[in-house]
C-alpha cells in the first residue's frame, strides 16, 4: 500500500464533510420521530438501519474534520424534533421517503468521491455509497415484498437497431407530429414524477405543523409546485398512451403538533429543491425531444425562484448556516 504525503482538506472535501454532517444530522432527527410512531414490524427496522446509517456518517464526518482543526457545524439537535408528536405520515410513506432519500444520499456521495483526494475522504465516501447502496435495496426489498414498489411504465419497444438520420427527431414546441417519447425520456420523466409525488405528500404534512405563518405558507407554495409538475409530467406519458403508475398509501394525518422545528423544515425543503434542480438538469441533457427539454428547463426555474424565497426565510430568521468560507484576503491586507 502507498502511503500518503500528509495533506489538508482541500476545498471540496471539506465541502463534501460539512454537508454530510448538515444531511446527516437532520435525517437523525427524521427518523427518530419516524422511528416512535412506526407500526409494521419489517417497516421498522428500516428506519433503524437509516437511522443507524445516518449516525455513523454524522460521526465519521466530525472526526475528519475534527483532525483536520476544521470548525464542526451546529446542525439539527435535540431540539428540532419531537419525537413524541403524533404521527403524521403512513408506514409506507416511510418506505418512499426512505428509498428516495438513499437516492440523494448516492448522488451527492457520488459527486463528492469523484472530487476528494484524501484517503481518509475517500474511504468515507466510498463506505457511505455502500452504505446508501444497501439502503436503497434494502427498502426496495420490503416494498417488493408488500406488494408497495411501484415499477416504470412497461413499453413496447421497436425491433430493430437504428441510428438517428433526421433532425426531426428532436421534434420543437410547435410539432404537431413530434415522435413518441423514448426509454431514456421515459426513465427521467418517471423519477421525477416519483420524487415530486414523496414531495408533495413530505409538505402537505409539513405545512400542517409549521409554527410559522410564513413557514406554513411556503410549505405550501412547494406542495402547489410539486402537484403542478407532477401534472406536467404524467401528460408527457399520457400523450403517448403511456400509463402513469404511481404510489399508494401515502396517507397524512391530520395531526397540527410539530414533530421538526421550522428550522428543520426549512433546511429540508431546502435539500429537497437541491436535489429536484439537479434532476431536472440531468434529465434535460439526457432527452432529445425539443419540448420535454424546454419543460425541464422551465421547471427548473420555477424550483430556483422558490428556492431563492426559502433562503431568504431562512436568512430572516438565521436559521442557515454559513458554509466554510475562505479567507478574505482583501481585508487582511488592509489590516
Amino acid at each position: 500500500m502507498i502511503e500518503e504525503h500528509p495533506t489538508k482538506l482541500t476545498s471540496s472535501e471539506i465541502a463534501a464533510l460539512w454537508s454530510s454532517f448538515q444531511n446527516n444530522s437532520m435525517a437523525i432527527c427524521v427518523f427518530k420521530y419516524f422511528l416512535e410512531n412506526v407500526e409494521d414490524q419489517e417497516i421498522k427496522a428500516i428506519v433503524e438501519y437509516a437511522l443507524h446509517i445516518s449516525e455513523e456518517n454524522l460521526t465519521l464526518s466530525e472526526q475528519i474534520l475534527h483532525d483536520d482543526q476544521q470548525p464542526i457545524p451546529i446542525g439539527f439537535k435535540d431540539e428540532d424534533v419531537n419525537p413524541n408528536a403524533p404521527r403524521l405520515y403512513s408506514d409506507a410513506f416511510y418506505l418512499y421517503y426512505i428509498k428516495n432519500m438513499a437516492k440523494v444520499g448516492l448522488s451527492i456521495y457520488g459527486v463528492a468521491l469523484a472530487t476528494s483526494a484524501k484517503s481518509s475522504v475517500r474511504e468515507f465516501l466510498s463506505n457511505a455509497i455502500k452504505l446508501s447502496t444497501n439502503l436503497y435495496n434494502k427498502t426496495s426489498d420490503v416494498l417488493l415484498s408488500k406488494g408497495l414498489y411501484v415499477r416504470p411504465p412497461y413499453v413496447s419497444t421497436t425491433k430493430e437497431i437504428d441510428f438517428i438520420d433526421q433532425k426531426n427527431y428532436k421534434g420543437g414546441l410547435l410539432n404537431i407530429n413530434r415522435r413518441p417519447i423514448n426509454v431514456i425520456e421515459i426513465t427521467h420523466v418517471y423519477a421525477n414524477i416519483e420524487t415530486n409525488v414523496i414531495g408533495q405528500v413530505l409538505l402537505i404534512g409539513l405545512s400542517q405543523v409549521a409554527k410559522s405563518k410564513k413557514v406554513r405558507q411556503y410549505c405550501t407554495k412547494g406542495k402547489e409546485i410539486a402537484t403542478k409538475h407532477v401534472k406536467l409530467f404524467s401528460t408527457i406519458l399520457t400523450d403517448d398512451d403511456i400509463p402513469v403508475p404511481m404510489p399508494s398509501d401515502l396517507n397524512v394525518s391530520n395531526s397540527q403538533i410539530a414533530p421538526f422545528s421550522d428550522k428543520l423544515i426549512m433546511f429540508h425543503t431546502a435539500l429537497l429543491i437541491q436535489s429536484s434542480t439537479s434532476n431536472y438538469a440531468t434529465a434535460a441533457a439526457a432527452s432529445l425531444r425539443t419540448d420535454i427539454t424546454t419543460t425541464y428547463v422551465r421547471l427548473a426555474t420555477e424550483v430556483s425562484s422558490y428556492a431563492n424565497d426559502g433562503i431568504n426565510i431562512m436568512i430572516d430568521n438565521s436559521w442557515i448556516e454559513e458554509p466554510p468560507q475562505i479567507v478574505n484576503k482583501k481585508n487582511v491586507s488592509n489590516e
